[in-house]
């Protein structure tokens, strides 16, 4: 059975401009503190949508996945 060689290519660097890599922190932020406020928080009178708990349903059983007190 013939043996190949492992390559030997030596993996080039990502190079991201300051402004985009701001950017792209800024987006996993603000993704992060939304999905921690509608995970974590959003429930009944500090809800955004109001008392309307259509958004707690939805991530409930994440909610006590993930250790938050729910009831």
């Amino acid at each position: 059975m013939p043996v190949t060689p492992a390559s030997t290519s030596i993996p080039t660097p990502l190079v991201v401009s300051a402004a985009k890599a701001r950017l792209w922190m800024g987006g996993a932020l603000l993704f992060g503190l939304l999905a921690y406020y509608f995970i974590g928080v959003d429930q009944g009178a500090v809800s955004v949508f109001g008392s309307d708990l259509h958004v707690h349903e939805f991530v409930h059983d994440a909610r006590h996945l993930l250790g938050f007190p729910c009831h």
